[in-house]
């Protein structure tokens, strides 16, 4: 019996060499356990669009259309948290996810603003759990997947 993995869409920064390449080694490892939608390897980037001779407004539609409907046909989105401040396209994602009713992890290993008063009360309300290490993360995804694929046991007619 081929299962098929349950989508994931990895929100987060992505506009240094660092942020992609940890966002890209987190692809892998979630790789494992879900389908990963990540936007810099599975949507477009500005400076792509803008390179091959889309025009600004025409390339900015195009990354919030793929994005918003990658958000859309997700299962549960993943939120990384790190930086100064939250990448505002990843709080945007988290917002649309939430109101979808998606369940909604967060991923923060930056003790910038790990403090006893946290992150914003709108970003940390809208997320059922935020995990500080990788080996939480791969624990939380054997865990959701192995629930994901067990019947579904109701009440039968």
């Amino acid at each position: 019996m081929n299962v098929q993995k349950p989508n994931l869409y990895l929100a987060g920064p992505l506009f240094s060499d660092a942020e992609r390449s940890f966002n890209s080694y987190l692809k892998q490892t979630l790789n494992l356990y879900f389908s990963v939608y990540l936007p810099q390897e599975d949507g477009a980037l500005m400076p792509d669009l803008l390179k091959v001779g889309h025009s600004f407004d025409h390339a900015k539609k195009i990354v919030f259309k793929n994005d918003l409907n990658a958000v859309r046909q997700c299962d549960v989105l993943f939120i990384v948290l790190d930086g100064r401040s939250i990448d505002e396209g990843a709080a945007f994602e988290l917002g649309v996810a939430y109101s979808l009713g998606k369940p909604c992890i967060g991923f923060q290993t930056d003790f910038r603003r790990l403090s006893s008063f946290g992150n914003n009360p709108m970003i940390d309300g809208a997320l059922d759990t935020t995990f500080t290490a990788l080996h939480e993360v791969t624990s939380w995804a054997k865990e959701y997947n192995f629930l994901q694929r067990q019947p579904q046991r109701g009440h039968s007619s």
